[in-house]
């Protein structure tokens, strides 16, 4: 466990009218080594914070200016996160890395002995919780969200942030990439079997349901309650931007290239992610396996557990929190398996992911902020 420090962290939130910014805003103002001094939204610029969300009113918070016209070189930010939609990240985090060269981290780590928590002052890192930065392929990218990455150089240095497993990269990071949703809850249980080898590689299949904050607060018909109210559907159907996130964190797990099939749908709730991952057993392996396996791999972390045999994860078990909750189960076709995995969206499918990685890359205990227990019912 990190030890705990009275440094101060400048935060800055760009897109903070959104459902993540909303969501960060709620954790940080309690984190007590965080102060937020800059919130952007350009469609709510000029109005205090309060007036676009009337529950978190009276904390004080910087009213909400356009990105525009944010002067970078007259405003002290340690910890800048990017709530944004993709395409616009890279433009604006190129402009504002490309103000302090590698060198200039590199010189204050030395001087500081290393230590990223004292390396801070003057350098701003950029916690990113859109998808500009996921893919370590820039073509990748560009084939996926319809255009040329705007920031390639930056690309080689992005963190990619699922914290469980990128915790020594994040100490000294100035750009982390914060997972999408559905690849958080997907990874997380299915990571350590394939590179434990319980589980092969070909033919797995993820089915993955979310709550509508996923979609996003920009207003769209196809969100709109009567669309969304009463029923369920299948979206993205077979091309979804997060599949090949997906696939090239878990390649990276199995040691060879892999192909899922990933399908998520529509619920008529708020928050909440549930993933049903279905796997064939590898050679000698049994359900059992996988359990001790996944007991094993996080039995010191502090947000991921798994639930007592025969349980099923829902979200309503995670509403709020940080946790990822994992079930498995013993499919009735022979050598398969079935796992299912739960997360909030906005917490540890964003938000919350993002602050545990301030915290990993501030030298903070991990869990400053985000200790609170889930919301029941």
């Amino acid at each position: 466990m990190a030890e705990q420090t009275e440094k101060r962290i400048r935060i800055g939130i760009l897109g903070a009218s959104g459902y993540t910014g909303a969501e960060l805003v709620r954790l940080l103002i309690r984190h007590p080594n965080a102060d937020v001094v800059l919130l952007t939204a350009d469609s709510h610029a000029g109005k205090p914070y309060e007036e676009v969300f009337p529950h978190l009113a009276g904390l004080g918070l910087p009213g909400l200016v356009r990105i525009d016209e944010v002067e970078w070189a007259g405003i002290e930010v340690d910890a800048v996160f990017c709530g944004l939609p993709h395409g616009t990240t890279q433009e604006i985090v190129a402009g504002l890395l490309h103000q302090t060269h590698h060198s200039v981290l590199d010189e204050v780590l030395r001087e500081s002995d290393g230590d990223a928590a004292a390396a801070i002052h003057g350098t701003p890192r950029v916690i990113d919780l859109s998808a500009d930065f996921r893919l370590d392929s820039t073509e990748t990218y560009a084939e996926w969200y319809g255009h040329e990455h705007y920031a390639p150089d930056l690309q080689p240095e992005a963190v990619y942030g699922l914290t469980e497993f990128a915790r020594e990269r994040l100490t000294t990071a100035r750009l982390v990439a914060c997972p999408g949703c559905y690849p958080t809850v997907a990874i997380l249980p299915l990571a350590p079997l394939l590179s434990q080898g319980c589980i092969l590689p070909d033919d797995i299949i993820v089915d993955a349901k979310s709550g509508v904050t996923g979609a996003g607060r920009a207003a769209k018909q196809a969100n709109l309650f009567g669309e969304v109210s009463d029923g369920i559907h299948a979206y993205g159907v077979g091309h979804h931007r997060h599949g090949p996130e997906m696939e090239q964190e878990l390649s990276k797990a199995a040691g060879q290239p892999l192909v899922l099939n990933f399908t998520p749908h529509l619920m008529p709730m708020n928050r909440g992610i549930l993933a049903t991952s279905y796997v064939r057993l590898a050679d000698g392996r049994s359900v059992d396996d996988l359990r001790d396996c996944l007991r094993e791999r996080y039995r010191d972390e502090p947000f991921v557990r798994l639930v007592p045999d025969g349980i099923a994860p829902a979200t309503r078990h995670v509403r709020g929190s940080n946790y990822c909750l994992i079930g498995l189960f013993e499919d009735r076709l022979p050598g398969r398996a079935i796992v299912v995995s739960v997360i909030d969206n906005l917490v540890k499918g964003a938000s919350g992911q993002a602050v545990q990685n301030m915290n990993v890359m501030f030298g903070l205990d991990e869990v400053t902020g985000l200790e609170q227990e889930p919301l029941f019912p």
